[in-house]
């Protein structure tokens, strides 16, 4: 897909269009998004896989008396019957432990890959959802099996109902609605309230577009720059050579609070240091991520990421599963290509450098990339 090209997945829009029409900005239904949509886990396999510690699973149910929620994991025995109403199976960040889930997020790269939070799959029984809510994040929500009933609103009262386990809106009053069938998905910015309530049993899948709060952005860039800033320079020090005698003595100088201002504001205008810091957060991978080692890389192989990788780059870095790395020239260029298209043939490793070659083997024994053999 180029991003000037219409496709079925944006309801024949171009990326470029979708972007400047529908992104942040209003919502889109698509009928046939996705025609070959099927699930991309049976139920069992879903049920196996909210069992796991290394998963993130949740379980919602609805009952007359109201809202329960409990977190993963989630063994079968704990399950309600497959036939019992009003009852939501959630499970985080399949992308990262299925190839067909990987695969369906990848249809969404014409989105920076720095806003990707992950890709979900709710199982619902009949009458199965989390009740009408908002999200803080840009979201796809594409029907894999069965149908769902969704009902939306635009932003507006956000209080949420008292006591319920759940971020559930007190005041939802619905303004449009549609039922998906499989294939057919819907694109929500953040902040709009919607409903989705399944009929009979159903599987959809959430692809989710994280908005970085500016609390949260800028308490992990500056933990960042300060981990990695290096031991204070010796000469730099608070001089007060012009301090008079004081008849106050507990009342801080006011030189001591220029000489702090001074000194953060000059350790903060530092541009490659804030980047560095902030292309570290954005490549670090979920805590429940891990990695296998692979075998080392043999001559003749290409490479690819490794679907729990994540990489992006800045004009001066290469950034990978949370560390940053210097790039310049034929090496930053062919890094850079890793990063978008997630591969790199086997002729184009042979254009890196000897440093940059060393260093992609050791992602592979990582098992942050895989060989290839193409």
């Amino acid at each position: 897909m180029t991003i000037s090209t219409p496709t079925p997945l944006l309801g024949g829009l171009s990326p470029q269009l979708f972007m400047r029409r529908h992104w942040q900005k209003r919502p889109l239904l698509i009928r046939q998004a996705v025609p070959d949509a099927a699930p991309l886990a049976s139920r069992a396999e879903l049920f196996k896989l909210a069992a796991r510690d290394d998963v993130e699973s949740r379980m919602v149910v609805q009952r007359r008396d109201g809202w329960t929620l409990r977190k993963g994991p989630l063994s079968r025995r704990s399950l309600p019957p497959v036939e019992q109403p009003g009852w939501t199976l959630l499970v985080q960040g399949l992308d990262t432990i299925l190839d067909a889930a990987h695969e369906l997020l990848s249809r969404f790269r014409f989105v920076p890959m720095a806003r990707l939070d992950d890709l979900m799959v709710s199982w619902a029984s009949d009458g199965g959802g989390v009740g009408p809510h908002t999200d803080s994040y840009d979201v796809f929500l594409l029907q894999l099996q069965g149908r769902r009933r969704w009902r939306i609103a635009a932003p507006g009262d956000y209080r949420l109902q008292p006591d319920v386990p759940l971020k559930i809106l007190t005041n939802f009053v619905p303004e449009q609605e549609w039922l998906l069938e499989p294939g057919d998905m819907l694109y929500l910015p953040p902040g709009w309230a919607h409903d989705g309530v399944a009929e009979g049993e159903c599987m959809t899948a959430s692809a989710g577009f994280r908005v970085p709060g500016r609390a949260e952005l800028r308490t992990e860039v500056l933990q960042r720059m300060l981990d990695a800033s290096e031991a204070p320079d010796p000469d730099v020090l608070y001089r007060d050579s012009r301090q008079p005698a004081t008849d106050a003595p507990g009342r801080i100088p006011e030189a001591m609070h220029e000489f702090v201002k001074r000194e953060i504001a000059r350790w903060l205008a530092d541009p490659r240091s804030m980047a560095c810091a902030l292309g570290e957060v954005l490549s670090e991978p979920k805590p429940q991520v891990w990695f296998d080692a692979c075998e080392p890389l043999a001559a003749g192989q290409g490479v690819q990421l490794d679907r729990r990788t994540r990489m992006l780059y800045d004009g001066q870095h290469v950034f990978i599963n949370g560390e940053a790395f210097r790039a310049a020239g034929r090496d930053a260029m062919l890094m850079r290509r890793l990063a978008d298209a997630r591969s790199l043939s086997a002729p184009e490793l042979a254009k890196l450098g000897d440093d940059a070659r060393e260093l992609l083997a050791q992602w592979v024994q990582a098992g942050w990339l895989r060989p290839v053999n193409r």
